[in-house]
């Protein structure tokens, strides 16, 4: 039996032998006959038609299709049926160029293709091949980010067998305007179409939508969409996990449909303009989201119903959440800590209040926690030390009280970003000087507008990687501790600013060229000379106790500043040349300092400089005429100096110049010539307290963006044009001036902080950085005259208006109450007459009023605002108002409703009636007595007739009297006697 046995596994070896060679031939004759020849042709004519400059199809050669790089084949017929062509997948590296040029019509051919991936290519803008449409086996088609344009062909609605479909790109190249093709794909699961316009066709696209119940992700990001029907027949779509309408500009309502799905796992309607209050989420509805976000939107209402609503999933699959940049209120409530799953919570830019729960503590999960910019006071939680994974920690810009100590830290192993201030300022920031913080990744820390010091924080000497310290307005005093000085070649942003650092600035300091960094030591009390540092991208050292001079080689030692504040200093004498080799320089802030001289061309290889601020330094001389040269100049101040020059005939073609300061100087002149030419995108003119003469041109109504105007202190007459009425900048909304009149931001900590100093509410207001300027007008101390246009009511958003100390006669326009936003309003010193408008009373936002020494007459009114303008001063020297608050009772006049104001007048018409009537009687009188006294005087013969003529009637009367009295006698008896 045994050698039977051994027999038999021996036998069985060769057949085993036999079979396995049989088997290898068999799979050798399949492999090496896969790739059918005409669909190998095909796939070289697709080739021969691409651009393929990096050689990514470098295997496409040989007789085997089917191990090209990108194809794949059916293992049982060897049909290419997959046709991969994305750039990553067939071009190894990523410096390599991508496929472009045509794709030939041959693709037909491959009649079993159910896969075509031509995404991340460059096909250099041409239309997608209508013929794609004919490719009727198409299970799966990318197109994505290929640089096609052009219209979408409607053909693509013939791929009946079509489950995913993504034709989205980067940029807006590709619109569709019929979009009934869509209804036909009744199978497709996905569709991307990112960034392709539909706005032609938005209603009917969502109707197509309906018709294809088995979508399960639908991405439409910023794709112009303008309509989000109320309703929608969704029966049938239930399968729908992923929806992304983010970026459009639905400005609507959210709709309830939008949150009906209960299959929903990812919501994403960021950017998208939705308003009003926020969905109202029912229960159960939306138990398998994980993903909701809805930020930047103007969303509004009471986040506490939808925290609830979502928090009672029994099974808590959510795991990011972002609301941020809305205008929600609200609290966050105990429930919060029932969200086990959540990686992100982002709240900020909303108006939430309240203290964190303590059970924030419970999220063991959350990776990103962000509240800046809300209201949310009381003290933080110590729970947060229980977040282990915590890596992003954003605090900023609360109501926060109490302090937070090393607890607050415990178990944050993993933080690497920090960040917590407080807008109350009496928040402390207090941990032990001997404190080692369990994190060692710390990136960044930010801690502003709390307390921190006295001294400096040396905790964050342990810390390896830091690139990012703000210790900006934090009560640190004393120098800047020298293990600094190791660390700084690894900083990229330094921001000490706004704290009582004091010493010698360390030139110690070494910030690594190649990083770019950024050094704000601002509002301190340093000491020494202007430091020159390389590698530094921004430094801003204003207001400290630095003097000397701006370094003759500053622009050689840092020719990388985009941002140089040197201003409220001791320096002094000129500004040095070199500054040209700063190429990059965005701008320049040398103002409040001691420099002199003429100001130097010192702009000449500057071509990104869009600010220069050398105000209130002893500059003379005039403009160099170059400086209109510099193509983005947008800021120029050159306030409070000594500089003297016509300006009728500088600024020649500065057509990018959008604020133009010049006040307090010493310019003559009128404004400058051809305004609209040569200055027509200037948003804020300011020429206060100079000696320019001449009328104000009606050339200046045709500055479309002019929002402020101040030609205060000057000598300029005329009358007020009434084309002012017509500048669309004065009609514009405040909200619309932020005070950076143009888009230069210097990263999330640093802005120009300029400042314009403007009289309004009879006080001078110094405007800063961020803040809102009043769209105003201020003519006051000049010669004009004339009356008021009654145009100016036009200006509906205008600000303030100041007018003082002029000649200004007529009326007040009665329709001045159209000023509705008006808030500062000063006619004073002019020669006004006539009542106070009533319309004035409709201006409810004016919190400033002078109408003193005029000759307004009548009652002061006293609905609204007049209730508040309860200082005599406001109407001094107008003798004919009465009413509160001044002395003058009206009721002591006629009727008490103006009539006294007419009787006034009447009275003084029947004085002046009366003057010309004795002055008429008088001059009658003369005029006779000389008539007749002159002619005796020169004419004898009439004296002796006038003379006889009189004695004989005073012969013929003495008669006449003596006869009349003997009759007297006789009829009364009395002749007798």
């Amino acid at each position: 039996m045994a050698g039977i046995k051994l027999f038999s596994e021996y036998l069985v070896i060769p057949f085993l032998f036999l079979f396995l060679s049989t088997l290898f031939v068999v799979t050798s004759l399949n492999v090496s006959t896969l790739c059918i020849k005409e669909e190998r042709l095909t796939l070289l004519k697709i080739k021969k038609n691409l651009k393929d400059a990096s050689n990514c199809l470098s295997s496409w050669v040989g007789e085997d299709c089917c191990y090209w790089k990108g194809i794949e084949c059916d293992n049982q017929t060897g049909h290419v049926l997959k046709l991969h062509l994305r750039y990553s997948q067939i071009c190894s590296t990523t410096n390599k160029l991508p496929l472009g040029g045509k794709i030939s019509p041959s693709l037909t051919d491959l009649k079993h293709l159910s896969h075509l991936d031509l995404s991340d290519n460059d096909f250099e803008g041409i239309t997608i091949p209508k013929f794609i449409g004919s490719l009727n086996m198409l299970r799966y088609l990318d197109l994505s980010n290929a640089n096609f344009a052009g219209m979408v062909p409607t053909h693509l609605g013939n791929l009946s067998n079509l489950l995913y479909l993504d034709i989205s790109i980067a940029f807006s190249s590709l619109w569709i305007i019929d979009v009934s093709w869509l209804s036909a794909l009744s199978s497709l699961q996905y569709l991307h179409m990112g960034s392709v316009n539909i706005s032609s066709a938005s209603y009917e696209f969502f109707r197509a939508l309906s018709m294809m119940p088995s979508l399960v992700e639908l991405q439409l990001p910023n794709c112009k969409l303008v309509t989000l029907p109320p309703s929608l027949p969704f029966e049938n779509f239930t399968s729908l996990s992923v929806l992304d309408l983010s970026g459009n500009y639905f400005n609507s309502s959210t709709p309830s449909w939008l949150f009906n799905m209960s299959n929903l796992i990812d919501i994403d309607l960021t950017f998208s303009s939705l308003r009003g209050p926020l969905p109202v989420l029912g229960r159960g509805n939306l138990c398998k989201l994980q993903r909701l976000l809805l930020s930047n939107n103007d969303l509004i209402g009471d986040i506490t119903q939808m925290l609830e609503t979502l928090s009672s999933c029994s099974n808590q699959s959510l795991k990011l959440l972002e609301l941020n940049s809305n205008h929600l209120t609200g609290k966050l409530l105990h429930s919060v800590g029932l969200f086990n799953s959540l990686h992100d919570l982002e709240l900020s830019g909303n108006s939430l209040s309240g203290p964190i729960p303590a059970s924030i503590g419970n999220l063991s999960n959350l990776v990103y926690l962000d509240l800046e910019g809300n209201m949310m006071n009381g003290k933080i939680p110590k729970s947060i030390g229980q977040l282990t994974k915590l890596q992003l920690l954003n605090l900023l810009e609360n109501n926060w009280e109490g302090t937070m100590t090393n607890i607050h830290f415990h178990n944050l192993t993993n933080i690497v970003g920090f960040s917590v201030s407080s807008k109350t300022n009496s928040f402390i920031f207090n941990v032990t000087q001997d404190w080692i913080p369990p994190f060692k990744s710390l990136h960044y820390v930010e801690i502003r507008d709390c307390q921190v010091g006295p001294t400096f924080p040396n905790w964050l000497n342990n810390q390896v990687f830091l690139l990012k310290i703000i210790l900006r307005n934090a009560k640190i005093s004393g120098e800047i501790p020298r293990w600094l000085y190791s660390m700084s070649s690894q900083i990229r942003q330094l921001d000490l600013s706004h704290n009582k650092i004091s010493g010698y600035l360390p030139i110690e300091l070494n910030f690594c060229s190649t990083l770019s960094s950024i050094v704000n030591l601002a509002f301190n009390q340093l000491k020494g000379s202007i430091p020159l540092w390389s590698g530094l991208t921004v430094l801003n050292l204003r207001n400290n106790l630095l003097s000397g001079i701006v370094p003759v080689n500053i622009g050689q030692e840092m020719s990388g500043l985009r941002f140089l504040d040197l201003s409220n200093k001791h320096l002094n004498g000129s500004i040095p040349l070199s500054i040209n080799k700063i190429q990059k320089l965005v701008y320049v802030d040398l103002s409040n300092n001691y420099l002199r001289g003429e100001i130097p061309v010192f702009w000449t290889g500057l071509q990104n400089l869009q600010t220069i601020d050398l105000s209130n330094n002893n500059f003379s001389g005039g403009i160099p005429a170059s400086i209109c040269s510099l193509p983005s100049l947008f800021i120029l101040e050159l306030s409070k100096n000594n500089l003297s020059v016509d300006l009728s005939f500088v600024f020649q073609n500065c057509t990018t110049l959008r604020t133009l300061s010049l006040g307090n100087n010493r310019f003559f002149g009128s404004l400058p010539n051809e305004i609209t030419k040569n200055l027509p995108s200037l948003s804020e003119l300011l020429f206060r307290g100079n000696r320019l003469s001449g009328s104000i041109p009606e050339e200046l109504c045709r500055l479309p963006f002019l929002h402020l105007l101040d030609l205060a202190e000057n000598n300029i007459s005329g009358s007020l044009p009434t084309c002012l009425g017509d500048v669309h900048g004065f009609k514009l909304p405040q909200t619309n001036f932020a005070y950076l009149p143009h888009p230069t931001i210097f990263y999330d900590s640093l802005t120009y902080r300029r400042h314009i100093e403007l009289t309004l509410k009879g006080r001078i207001i110094d405007y800063l950085s961020r803040m809102l300027v009043y769209s105003a007008i201020d003519l006051s101390n000049n010669h004009l005259s004339g009356e008021i246009p009654v145009e100016l009511a036009e200006l509906i958003h205008l600000g303030a208006m100041n007018l003082s100390w002029n000649k200004l006669t007529g009326h007040i326009p009665d329709n001045i109450g159209s000023l509705k936003d008006l808030e500062s309003l000063d006619l004073s010193h002019n020669r006004l007459l006539g009542p106070i408008p009533p319309s004035m009373a409709s201006m409810t936002f004016l919190s400033y009023l002078n109408l003193s020494y005029n000759n307004l007459s009548g009652q002061i009114p006293i609905a609204n605002q007049f209730g508040t303008f309860n200082d005599p001063s406001v109407y001094a020297g107008n003798p004919y108002l009465c009413g509160d608050p001044l002395p003058i009772d009206c009721s002591s006049l006629l009727h008490g409703n103006g009539e006294e104001e007419k009787d006034g007048a009447d009275e003084d018409d029947e004085k002046i009636e009366r003057l010309g009537l004795y002055a008429s009687i008088a001059v009658g009188y003369i005029t006779a007595f000389w008539l007749v006294f002159g002619s005796l005087l020169l004419k004898r013969s009439w004296r002796n007739a006038q003379f006889k003529f009189v004695f004989d009637m005073r012969d013929k009367l003495l008669v006449l009297i003596a006869v009349n009295l003997a009759r007297a006698k006789r009829r009364f008896g009395l002749e007798r006697i």
